[in-house]
This record gives C-alpha cells, structure tokens and sequence, in this order.
C-alpha cells in the first residue's frame, strides 16, 4: 500500500524541473530551426525575457529590465506584427511560423509544442467580459488567419483550419474548419494551413 507522502514524492518527482532563462530560449531558438533571426524566435524570446524579469527584487532593481522589455515588445509589435505579452502563459516550443497580424490576449494559455500562424487573433469575445481568454492545450496547429475568441478551451491535438472562427470548446484530437467553426473530423489534417 502507498502512503500520502509517497504519493506526494512521486508526484514531484515525475513533475519536469523548470527552465531557466537561457534554456528556454536555447530550446525555443532550437524549435525554430536554429535561426536566430525569426520574428517567431524573437518574439517568443521578449516574451520569455518579460516573464523572467518579473521575478526581479525589489522593483527599483527590476525598473530598467522593464524598461527594455517595453521597447523590445513594442519593436516586435510593431516590425514584426506580433503581439505576445509577458502576461501569456505559454507552453515550451510554441512556434510562431509567420509573422504579421498575430494578436495574443494578455491572459491566454497556450500549451507546449503549438504553431501558431499569421493573421492569427486569439482573444476574447465579450467587451463585458475583458478578461475572458482561450485555452489551449499541447500540440495545438492553429491555420493562418483563425480566430480563436472567448472562454473556450482548446483540446491536445486539435488542428485549427485556416480562417475558422473558434467559439466553443474543441475536444482533444479534433479538427475544426468553418465559421462559425464545426468539428469535421478526428485526428490530423494535413492541409489546414
């Protein structure tokens, strides 16, 4: 029979230790084919750099790593098209594989291994419910030009066609094309980009 602590030992055991920094970059860098000069590569490195510096204390110490973090978000917005805020929970070797017109809302999550591509918004839906943001989960293949918008959760696996409207939940291992988008189909789509 296991006991309460063993259990809560093998649960911590089994969690995967978090990255740093640097490591997160150097996998990120590694996702996007070892090119550093990816609008992808580069905007996911500012996001990760302002989640880093919020770790920072006391404030007066973190003020001038914020103050980068500012310029650099605004030259990725701006040059690249692709608004990711420090605010966004996202997963490890999430892929951004174009660039230009990507909207991320601020309390978004997005699980490990997604692509996102251009023209892409996910956000919320509501102006009365500001805060209300997608989820996704791993593995997810967002279609250039998809709109992902409100409280909805996004399952593993799920393929996302090009141009979909996304307004309710898709369940793990779907495919969803249309607008407003329809489940057509389990599994992989190879051609929903």
């Amino acid at each position: 029979m296991v006991t309460q602590p063993e259990l809560i030992s093998s649960a911590n055991e089994s969690e995967t230790p978090e990255l740093g920094l640097w490591e997160q970059i150097k996998e990120d860098w590694i996702a996007h084919g070892r090119d550093w000069t990816l609008p992808g590569f580069r905007a996911v490195a500012v996001q990760r750099f302002g989640v880093w510096r919020m770790k920072i204390e006391p404030k007066l110490l973190r003020a001038p790593f914020s103050i980068l973090y500012r310029m650099l978000y605004r030259k990725v917005r701006n040059t690249y098209g692709i608004e990711l805020p420090y605010t966004v929970k996202l997963g490890r070797r999430v892929i951004f594989e174009h660039q230009h017109g990507i909207v991320i809302h601020g309390y978004c999550e997005i699980g490990d291994d997604c692509y996102i591509r251009q023209g892409v918004t996910i956000g919320n839906r509501y102006l009365e419910r500001p805060l209300e943001a997608p989820k996704l989960g791993d593995r997810v293949n967002v279609g250039a030009g998809a709109k992902i918008l409100g409280g909805v959760t996004i399952g593993d696996d799920v393929n996302i066609g090009a141009n979909a409207v996304v307004l309710k939940d898709i369940p793990s291992g779907m495919t969803a094309v249309g607008i407003p988008a329809k489940i057509i189909n389990a599994g992989k789509s190879p051609d929903i980009t």
